[in-house]
């Protein structure tokens, strides 16, 4: 999981110009300002930064940076649900 934190910090940062010092493993989208298609377009991005499948509409709304990284890497190890809040969708 240590490898997908950074990817994510660097969609983040580049892409997005959230401060680094903002982000951390308790941040949630909505603490860093994301709007709704920033955040759709970022899970296009990491999806693809990450490489494979992952359906981020699993996601609860108020996931965290950690919930993420958890997801995209249990993704990859065969896919499970990280939380059980409401899905996250593109809509806010």
């Amino acid at each position: 999981m240590s490898a997908i934190h950074p990817k994510i910090t660097e969609v983040l940062t580049h892409t997005f110009k959230v401060p680094a010092a903002e982000i951390h493993p308790g941040s949630t989208m909505d603490s860093l300002e994301m709007d709704s298609l920033a955040v759709a377009e970022f899970a296009v991005l990491i999806r693809d930064t990450a490489g494979g499948d992952r359906d981020f509409d699993q996601l609860p709304k108020d996931a965290t940076l950690a919930d993420i990284s958890r997801f995209i890497y249990a993704a990859a190890d065969g896919g499970a649900r990280v939380g059980g809040g409401t899905a996250m969708s593109n809509a806010r």
